[in-house]
């Protein structure tokens, strides 16, 4: 490994720094975006149940709020359930709106490595490519300069589609799973709000 990253020369570094971020991104949002973290089973029966039996108060909001992104969603409805249906349902918007930039953290970069990667190996190919003809002189050509030029421009470019590849993956896999944990917060804080204003007296089990 030692040996191909001193054969590509240079210009690798910057692909290995991307490789490194693109993995701490992908294994941090794995962990982040797990199902039962976002999306706690029965919470929002759990909430249904405390409010109807307690109301609610200062306390209860806090820990559910801190509970998960849809534990956020459903105290900012819980927050305002005195209101109107209309008021209830933008209080409830403006905090899904926050809980998506928080989900939606670092994919960004994640999806600039995997569009940036293949230019920085177009890069370092450039680069081999100027050691190639660098190589070439009126006495002859230097093979040893010939075969590092040539080097930097393979490894480079295999080294950044390498990255992109799964960067590219796992960015649009993130992106899938954050819109469909926005859709089905949006259904369950639509419950809450029927719920709350005696327009839905019951309603399906969130997902197991």
């Amino acid at each position: 490994m030692f040996n191909i990253i001193r054969e590509a020369g240079w210009p690798i570094y910057f692909l290995l720094l991307a490789s490194v971020i693109a993995l701490a991104l992908i294994i941090e949002r794995f962990l982040s975006l797990r199902d039962d973290k976002i999306l706690p089973p029965l919470l929002l029966e759990e909430a249904i149940g405390v409010y109807q039996r307690q109301g609610v108060s200062e306390e209860m909001l806090d820990k559910l709020a801190k509970d998960s992104p849809l534990g956020t969603v459903l105290a900012a409805g819980l927050r305002n359930h005195k209101s109107s249906r209309y008021v209830m349902k933008e209080a409830i918007e403006e905090a899904g709106r926050a809980v998506v930039h928080e989900l939606e953290r670092f994919l960004t970069t994640l999806g600039t490595i995997a569009t940036a990667s293949p230019l920085l190996g177009l890069f370092g190919t450039v680069i081999g490519m100027i050691e190639i003809f660098g190589s070439q002189s009126p006495s002859g050509s230097n093979p040893q300069q010939l075969a590092h030029g040539i080097s930097i421009a393979l490894y480079n470019t295999a080294f950044g589609i390498a990255i992109a590849i799964p960067s590219l993956v796992f960015y649009r896999h993130y992106k899938n799973k954050v819109d469909t944990f926005v859709v089905e917060m949006e259904l369950l804080a639509s419950k809450l709000v029927d719920i709350i204003h005696g327009e839905r007296m019951d309603y399906p089990p969130q997902r197991a």
